[in-house]
């Protein structure tokens, strides 16, 4: 209803969309279904918000159970700006207010591939940080050739996947044939197989903070953002 640009009312009727409107938290602790995807676009990680539990490894080991085979994990990160530095506040250390390294730390200590990118949100004047995260199963491929499969795929192979598998949303219930709805990259406004490509190839000085930072945010210990 107030979203139009986001699809509106064709997304609202869909018969796949199910809104739920409660505690994230308390959802997937008692949930019994299994997912193939489940993304966290989620409040931050600060000390007094509503969802500093979703970023704890105890919260990620749970998450890990409730996905299918080939399943993908990805939560919103924060700032990932790798030049923002307070003076007298060492990158990494408890006075650190930065999360995107710690939240990638935590990730890694329950899945095999862990995958940071961040892209520019105007609206946030600065690089956003999020995690893909997922797990490979033993015996077959190498966790990081699987990271680097992703990351390194050829921007026209994603274009090509890209223009097979959108189309307008306004067009779908249309009396157009295929070949007449708008598809691809004239319906995405910001992503294409260039664009993936720069997401995951982070600034030197981002990555040399990951580094150095060795934080993992539990229930016990969080990692507060502010």
């Amino acid at each position: 209803q107030y979203l139009p640009e986001w699809g509106g009312e064709e997304v609202a009727s869909n018969p796949r969309l199910e809104l739920i409107v409660g505690d994230a938290h308390a959802y997937l602790t008692n949930c019994q279904e299994k997912f193939d995807a489940i993304i966290m676009d989620i409040s931050d990680p600060i000390e007094a918000g509503p969802g500093i539990l979703l970023y704890t490894q105890e919260f990620y080991q749970h998450a890990q159970s409730l996905l299918n085979d080939n399943g993908v994990f990805v939560t919103q990160a924060g700032v990932a700006d790798g030049v923002v530095n307070i003076d007298g506040i060492e990158r990494g250390s408890e006075k650190d207010f930065s999360s995107f390294a710690a939240i990638q730390n935590t990730l890694k200590t329950v899945f095999n591939c862990v995958v940071p990118y961040s892209v520019n949100i105007p609206s946030f004047g600065s690089d956003w940080g999020f995690i893909m995260a997922f797990n490979v199963s033993v015996g077959s491929a190498n966790a990081q050739d699987s990271i680097e499969n992703y990351v390194g795929m050829s921007p026209d192979v994603l274009d090509d996947a890209i223009g097979s598998h959108i189309t307008d949303i306004d067009d779908i219930e249309s009396n157009k044939s295929a070949e007449q709805c708008k598809k691809g990259c004239d319906v995405l406004r910001s992503y294409d197989g260039l664009s993936h490509r720069r997401m995951f190839a982070l600034p030197k000085p981002l990555r040399e903070t990951i580094k150095r930072d060795v934080r993992i945010m539990t229930v016990a210990n969080p990692v507060f953002m502010y």
